[in-house]
């Protein structure tokens, strides 16, 4: 009878500490309503009128307790219990991200909290160019917005080595199509890319590109295989591909280029192309550039390179550049003509004239440059 008595009593004290536990939790929601009821005006109210950009860290695990308190630390919001009770009575404390997010003070409660739970502004945008080499995107890469110093120059290390540590490999089969020993130059597709704000690193910008160009290329190569459009490898396809993309500059010309170059490996004429030894110069410290301009005929032979076609017959070792897939497509399908030459307008369009012997490029020369 004592022992049914003890374990009643254990009972209604459980029950009394689970009605009061749950008094309290309603206690905090209703007040935290209540609060938020009798502070809308607040809600629309900036901290201050300065617009200057703020850049704010969420940690990964913060409370919204937290979160609100480190903006009201920062001068972003008055009232980091408001923020707090916002955050809460909408269920949307589940919806914080973490990552780096640029805010202003500004900016009212209402809208630093619909950033601080969209996705995609816990995000970097990362834009890689057509045509920039992989010395550029590091150096774009290694701004202190984006990946910084150190990630930046890892991402310059393994690009130019072929080094895919910390990749998954396996996910990228076309490139044991590569030299030994060959960059990843070309390989890394130009777009544009979303990569977590927080601690980002070379690897969120290298899987991407390589993604990017597994999704995209591989499917548009085989197909032209398949065709019998081109009998070209990959790394040969991409590798004029690069050169085609740094060369034009009006997109409908990209195939017609692309035919011209066909038509020289066909005969083994060398390519004679300006960017090859543009790429072989390397950067110019007393420009700032990686692709010296201009170049003048007499410099050519003085860069031995296996990049300079001006001096070697056929292809260079590989890609020269990023080319985006419409240089791609220009080498997987170009148009059919027997041009052998070609020399760009004076005027600025980047429109070009071609010729299918020397003696009619001679022509065109004198006539379009007056030499």
């Amino acid at each position: 009878m004592q022992e049914e008595r003890r374990r009643a009593g254990q009972t209604i004290v459980w029950l009394f500490i689970g009605v009061f536990l749950l008094a309290a939790c309603a206690r905090t929601v209703i007040g935290q309503e209540i609060y938020l009821r009798s502070n809308q005006a607040a809600l629309d109210q900036p901290a201050s009128v300065d617009t200057r950009p703020v850049r704010f860290v969420v940690e990964p695990g913060m409370s919204a307790r937290a979160i609100g308190q480190q903006l009201e630390r920062e001068g972003l919001i008055r009232d980091a219990a408001l923020f707090e009770a916002f955050v809460r009575v909408n269920g949307l404390d589940g919806r914080l991200s973490a990552g780096a997010f640029t805010l202003a003070p500004s900016m009212t409660l209402r809208e630093i909290v619909a950033i601080l739970t969209d996705p995609q502004a816990a995000a970097l945008t990362v834009t890689i160019p057509e045509g920039w080499r992989i010395e550029q995107s590091a150096e774009y890469l290694s701004r202190p917005d984006l990946l910084g110093p150190e990630e930046g120059a890892l991402y310059r290390q393994q690009a130019l080595s072929g080094d895919l540590s910390g990749l998954d490999p396996s996910r990228y089969p076309f490139l044991q199509e590569r030299p030994a020993g060959a960059s990843l130059e070309g390989y890394l597709f130009p777009d544009t890319y979303l990569i977590p704000s927080y601690a980002p690193s070379a690897h969120d910008v290298l899987s991407r590109q390589l993604d990017a160009f597994a999704q995209r290329v591989p499917p548009l190569y085989q197909a032209a295989r398949a065709e019998g459009s081109t009998q070209l490898s990959l790394h040969e396809v991409l590798t004029l591909a690069s050169i085609v993309e740094r060369e034009a500059v009006i997109p409908e010309e990209r195939p017609a280029i692309a035919g011209v170059y066909l038509n020289r490996l066909a005969i083994g004429m060398k390519l004679d192309a300006d960017p090859t030894v543009q790429y072989a110069l390397g950067y110019q410290p007393s420009t700032g550039q990686w692709w010296k301009t201009p170049i003048f005929l007499e410099e050519y032979s003085g860069v031995d390179s296996p990049y300079n076609t001006y001096l070697y017959t056929g292809l260079p070792p590989g890609p020269i550049a990023a080319p985006g897939l419409s240089s791609i497509r220009a080498v997987l399908y170009p148009e059919r003509h027997d041009y052998l030459y070609f020399v760009a307008l004076p005027d600025g369009s980047g429109r070009h004239v071609f010729a299918m012997t020397y003696e009619e490029h001679l022509e065109n020369v004198r006539r379009y440059l007056g030499r």
